[in-house]
């Protein structure tokens, strides 16, 4: 049996392919066959499928009714390769990737188009270069030699691995979509927002809410224009610098209430409503597209749909089968437990290694039992929350975890210095770029910003809010970042692999996975399945932290709700 074969669609929908010996050399002639479904279905043996990009062949695998368990995406591989060497950022096609080891110009990659709702098409149009498969094989050649050369051979094969698969799963739950009722989603939008009026103006409920704004001000204002509410309140003889809920909240006018109300409102009929409905929603599943590794950490974005960002109103509209559940699962307390892991603190991977409460643990040994006070302290160590209460609570933490707070501050460190931040299987974070004192313009893309936290009803569009006393300096922006950057990436790696292991585990089962967020995981299975998801899913995070950070006493514990509608999962 050859464990890997590298394969390339032909545009005639047939293939080229061929067998890869151990050193990733062909191990025989190249191949061309009709068809490309049935070259792979024919192959039940490959272990291993090596192609140029998941989006290009497995949907139409999909499609065909073809089921692929392990692939190796060079295209995927290349992003992290380059990451690694410093580099990330510059071209990462695989007519980019030969190029470059040819010594030749690199093209630059093809631009990723918007989603097109109800579309399942490639996510790159229009098509990359093709690269015949003689000089794919060349392409991941090379790959596994600065594989060899990375710092952690062995953690970035295990990287790239992972990633591939987090490729598998993405197009899957893109084919399979998440159960949504659309009869329900127009009730909650009912409920919500009112009547719609002709001609597409603001619902009932809005309008009114304008009107409450406006009887406040003594004048008419428009809510959803920040601007106009700024210069409202200036004219009330109130200052402020944003109508962002946390700042707005903190005034005392008649204008406060309806104004909030109308924001979360506003956001919803925006995001989420009955244009939404008609675009993102079609034979009973909302239909995103999962962009694995799409931000430096590898968190995973959607192209359209802003399925990451629902509303738990508007979750009551995911509703399972009839006669099936979703089984809805949540790490719990990751981020200390993923630090304990890689910072390999004896005292705080002890207390990871519980069964009881992680921050209550914590507050027994460090923060007299105030669990919320040792809470604010780990998170404000990852996060890098260090002035005010929060550098007296990181003494403290300090004291009874010092390989904790030594990982994260040598993590900021390097960041301001402008070296190399690596997760623990070996993403990177990119190095500083220009001098300037915003996030963005330090190599941190504005969607991973640390210092901000979920918009809350913000402007349309508006995703994130800037958290106050947040560092101006490009070195404190970035050093901020890396210290986040070595838990949250870690976590997303780990996350990763549980993936994998949960896909593999419900092969054989009418279970499939339909959604996926930072440390959530929706399964939607048959009633009868459920209890046996649950188990799956407890053994995904045992494996998983296994083989992400070896044997250590850490536990990765999720909670898990079996329901009927998401938004009873909370």
């Amino acid at each position: 049996m050859t464990e890997r074969w590298a394969l390339a669609p032909a545009e005639d929908g047939g293939a080229e392919l061929a067998p890869l010996g151990p050193d990733g050399l062909p191990a025989g002639p190249v191949l061309r066959e009709p068809d490309l479904a049935e070259s792979v279905r024919s192959r039940p043996d490959v272990t291993r499928w090596v192609w140029r990009a998941t989006a290009e062949v497995y949907p139409r695998l999909r499609e065909a009714g073809v089921r692929v368990e392990r692939c190796y995406d060079m295209e995927a591989a290349e992003t992290l390769l380059l990451g690694h060497e410093g580099r990330l950022g510059e071209p990462r096609s695989a007519a980019a990737a030969l190029a470059r080891l040819r010594r030749g110009p690199v093209p630059p990659d093809p631009p990723q188009r918007s989603a097109e709702p109800g579309s399942q098409s490639s996510l790159f149009e229009p098509r990359p270069v093709h690269v015949p498969l003689e000089q794919l094989i060349e392409v991941y050649g090379d790959q596994q030699r600065r594989h060899d050369a990375a710092e952690h051979p062995g953690r970035m094969r295990l990287l790239t691995a992972a990633e591939s698969a987090g490729m598998l799963v993405a197009t899957e739950m893109n084919a399979s979509g998440m159960p949504w009722s659309a009869d329900v989603h127009r009730d909650v939008l009912h409920e919500l927002l009112g009547e719609r009026y002709t001609g597409g103006g603001e619902p009932r409920r809005l309008a009114e809410l304008t009107d409450e704004v406006s009887a406040a001000f003594g004048r008419r204002v428009r809510p959803d224009l920040p601007a106009d509410v700024i210069k409202a309140f200036a004219q009330a003889g109130i200052k402020i610098k944003s109508t962002r809920r946390w700042e707005i909240e903190t005034i005392d006018h008649p204008a406060v209430k309806p104004l909030v109300e109308y924001k979360k409102l506003y956001r919803i009929w925006v995001a989420h409503g009955w244009s939404w409905l008609q675009d993102w929603v079609r034979d009973g599943r909302f239909r995103p597209e999962y962009l694995p590794g799409g931000t430096v950490t590898g968190r995973w974005v959607t192209n359209g749909g802003g399925a990451l960002q629902i509303p738990k109103v508007i979750r009551r509209a995911a509703v399972a089968d009839p006669g099936w559940r979703l089984v809805v699962a949540d790490a719990d307390q990751m981020e200390p437990r993923v630090l304990a892991a890689i910072s390999r603190d004896p005292g705080l991977m002890e207390v990871a290694g519980r069964e009881t409460d992680l921050y209550q643990s914590v507050s027994d040994r460090a923060f007299s039992g105030d669990r919320a006070q040792a809470k604010l302290a780990v998170l404000g160590a990852v996060y890098g929350q260090t002035s005010g209460d929060g550098l007296k609570n990181l003494a403290l933490l300090r004291r009874r975890f010092p390989k904790a707070v030594a990982y994260v501050d040598d993590a900021a460190r390097a960041g301001e210095e402008g070296r190399l931040v690596r997760t623990w299987l070996g993403r990177t974070c990119p190095p500083a770029a220009r001098s300037d004192s915003s996030g963005e313009e330090a190599g941190i893309p504005e969607s991973e910003q640390v210092g901000v936290v979920p918009g809350e009803g913000g402007e349309p569009g508006d995703t994130q809010d800037w958290v106050p006393g947040y560092a101006s300096s490009n070195s404190r922006a970035r050093g901020r970042f890396a210290r986040n950057f070595v838990v949250q990436g870690s976590a997303a790696d780990w996350t990763l692999l549980v993936l994998a292991a949960l896909r593999r585990t419900c092969r054989d089962m009418a279970a499939e996975l339909v959604f996926f967020q930072h440390d959530e995981v929706m399964v939607h299975c048959p009633a009868a399945e459920a209890d046996t998801v649950v188990e799956a899913i407890r053994e995904a995070a045992e494996l998983a932290g296994r083989l992400t950070f070896g044997e250590t006493p850490v536990r990765f514990p999720f909670t898990t709700a079996v329901v009927e509608c998401y938004a009873d999962a909370k």
